[in-house]
């Protein structure tokens, strides 16, 4: 009879949820400036989606898989998708790739992405009040945008509810840094 050994690897790797919150909410700050009025749409805010808010959350969604935690795994590379997803939307037109999505099917695209962000809402109940917050307004903020699509108004106040987003995400990324490296809670999460 052959003994059987069960060796216990330790985690030792690095917490990816400031990179993928950190690239959420900075992107989803810059954009929501825009939304706001405040600038028009330029590559400063296409390039910060595909990049920061695209491609470093979908690296910290795997970064979470590895962790073997399903939440942020789903959560970073779904919304690092979205913000690619976002991009293109927005360029494909320009390059005669797609026409310009229309009014109607712009709203539908926004309100998938409230249902899925209200679902992660849920749950966050049985996380931590930074991420309540975070997926709270950001649920409210897709919403907003949608109606946005057939009320102007609604756009401009998703906006600056956009911005509150964004820099919720920003705070969790750095309570989740300073706490690590001071060892002890500086920021509640």
């Amino acid at each position: 009879m052959v003994e059987e050994h069960k060796m216990e690897v330790k985690d030792n790797t690095a917490n990816p949820a400031p990179l993928g919150l950190m690239g959420f909410g900075m992107t989803t700050v810059l954009l929501n400036l825009h939304n706001a009025g405040l600038f028009k749409m330029s590559a400063m805010i296409l390039a910060m989606g595909v990049f920061y808010g695209g491609i470093a959350q979908i690296i910290a969604g795997i970064m979470e898989w590895k962790k073997k935690n399903t939440f942020g795994t789903t959560a970073f590379t779904s919304y690092g998708l979205f913000w690619l997803t976002l991009v293109a939307l927005v360029i494909a037109p320009n390059l005669g790739i797609a026409d310009k999505p229309d009014v109607s099917s712009m709203a539908a695209y926004l309100v998938m992405w409230g249902l899925f962000t209200l679902y992660m809402f849920v749950g966050t109940l049985k996380l931590n009040k930074s991420l309540q917050a975070v997926f709270g307004s950001l649920t409210l903020l897709f919403f907003l945008l949608a109606i946005g699509e057939y009320v102007p108004i609604a756009h401009t106040i998703a906006g600056y509810e956009g911005i509150l987003c964004g820099f919720s995400a920003i705070y969790a990324a750095m309570a989740h840094v300073l706490n690590d490296v001071y060892g002890k809670k500086v920021l509640p999460l």
